[in-house]
């Protein structure tokens, strides 16, 4: 591993959440050749926590998604999909389990979606798997853990109201209770095998989003568990040391929700990239860590 360091105050903090397009500007679409072939995300250089130091050029990679909104249809074909910061019950604890997923490719994408789907519901954490529980515990703190023990009483905020949405969590609950350890049991529930309905026209399927660092992203969802992201960084939007105004411009998704631009399809809790097996470039960054998983470590009685 090659580590380069470099020291920025840098305003484009990779673990600050990119928000919905909200004028024209946002939709503006960069002029990129049809017959240019994206390279692979993962060959560009890193921060120390999984971001993506950009460099002028079209990118894409793929990355592991999450059913974060049971009961709606599974992403299809034509389905378009923007970036939103993770929203709704317990977004905190979803954050967390979806960017410490990063450093744990060992554990089954399944056990993260059961996780998942236990938490938004409201599901009691004591009724999942032995296997989901203990991969629960190198994904959240013991206060997190605690949380999801019943230790706090909540209120259940859906991040949407809809008949649908409520029938799908409170069913999820009633089979945790069950102890059923089928993962295609739930899913059954979660993820409706039906076209998605055109809640707003107008918004095409490849449609680019302009982000404030006025560089591209777009995301095509294959299915609930997979999407391919795609980023386009124009050229002259970066200097010789590929910087704007002195800042590294870092591109992650992880820990942040896509969400659908114009149907009633899935929101997806962005995990892992899929190709994490590479030799990687480290720059080093001086930003705010993300939320981390934390041994709780015994005090120490000696003075000292």
């Amino acid at each position: 591993m090659l580590t380069l360091a470099a020291c920025s105050s840098s305003r484009n903090n990779n673990y600050t959440s990119q928000t919905q397009p909200a004028n024209a500007e946002a939709f503006a679409q960069p002029k990129i050749g049809s017959d240019r072939s994206p390279q692979s995300l993962m060959d560009l250089p890193q921060t120390e926590f999984g971001g993506f130091v950009l460099k002028p050029g079209f990118y894409e990679a793929e990355f592991k998604t999450y059913c974060l909104q049971p009961g709606t249809p599974d992403p299809r074909q034509g389905d378009a999909y923007l970036q939103q910061p993770i929203t709704g019950y317990r977004k905190d604890i979803v954050e967390s389990v979806l960017l410490n997923s990063k450093e744990r490719n060992d554990i089954d994408q399944k056990n993260i979606q059961l996780l998942l789907w236990s938490t938004v519901s409201g599901s009691d954490f004591n009724r999942l798997p032995r296997s989901v529980q203990l991969d629960a515990s190198k994904l959240l703190t013991s206060k997190q853990l605690f949380e999801l023990k019943g230790g706090v009483v909540g209120v259940i905020r859906t991040i949407s109201s809809t008949t649908g949405i409520l029938n799908a969590n409170s069913d999820i609950k009633k089979l945790f209770e069950t102890s059923i350890n089928s993962y295609e049991a739930f899913e059954k529930i979660a993820v409706r095998r039906e076209q998605s309905q055109v809640i707003k026209k107008g918004v095409k399927a490849d449609q680019w989003y302009k982000q404030k660092e006025n560089y591209y992203v777009r995301y095509f969802p294959e299915s609930y568990k997979k999407v391919k992201i795609q980023v386009y960084v124009p050229d002259g939007l970066l200097d010789t040391d590929n910087k704007a105004n002195n800042e590294y411009v870092v591109f992650d998704p992880t820990g942040q929700q896509a969400i659908p631009a114009f149907t009633n399809a899935q929101r997806l809790g962005i995990g892992a990239p899929v190709i994490i097996d590479i030799v990687r470039t480290v720059i080093k960054i001086n930003k705010p860590s993300p939320p981390k998983k934390t041994t709780d470590k015994p005090k120490n009685s000696k003075s000292a």
